[in-house]
């Protein structure tokens, strides 16, 4: 990433994100406070306040699950500094989806800091009693960014075969 462009796009886009993360947060937590789900399209979605002290899906690690997941948290933002160091300069989809999935572990390992009762999940997405995990923007921006970033090596990855390919038709 050598380009003030390419750092204006990746800094920009990870500080909007953890800023709308933290703001609807403490938004959910004040206005949810009672823990009553409000209806946004019906039973489809709704708002409804969770604290999450595991991480995706529910997965558990015990009683120090809060600082585990804080700690591969960091190793996981470590190695995303890595891929943001070396991506090309001009590959602005890969610093876009890097600059999401950054933003979205800082957004919950800051609730992780600030609360032992876990990440703030308000997001209920579902039909009657067949619910998705309670997810928050934080989670959504992981979840866009790492699906940008496979994509993004997936056509990496095509375009160094073909290059090979090209190379051996060569010679």
């Amino acid at each position: 990433m050598a380009s003030a462009a390419d750092r204006r796009l990746f800094w920009t886009t990870a500080g909007a994100v953890v800023a709308a993360d933290l703001v609807t947060k403490l938004l959910a937590e004040s206005l949810l406070a009672r823990h009553l789900p409000v209806q946004v399209i019906g039973d489809y979605v709704q708002l409804r306040l969770v604290y999450n002290q595991c991480a995706a899906f529910g997965l558990c690690l015990g009683a120090y699950s809060r600082w585990i997941f804080f700690g591969l948290a960091i190793v996981a933002l470590v190695v995303l500094r890595s891929m943001v160091v070396s991506a090309r300069p001009g590959d602005r989809f890969r610093l876009l989806a890097l600059a999401l999935v950054c933003a979205g572990a800082v957004g919950n390992v800051i609730d992780r800091i600030r609360s032992a009762q876990g990440v703030v999940d308000f997001v209920d997405v579902g039909i009657g009693g067949a619910r998705w995990p309670t997810f928050n923007v934080a989670d959504s921006a992981i979840t866009v960014g790492a699906i940008a970033l496979a994509v993004s090596l997936w056509l990496e990855g095509r375009a160094q075969e073909r290059a090979k390919e090209a190379g051996a038709a060569q010679h």
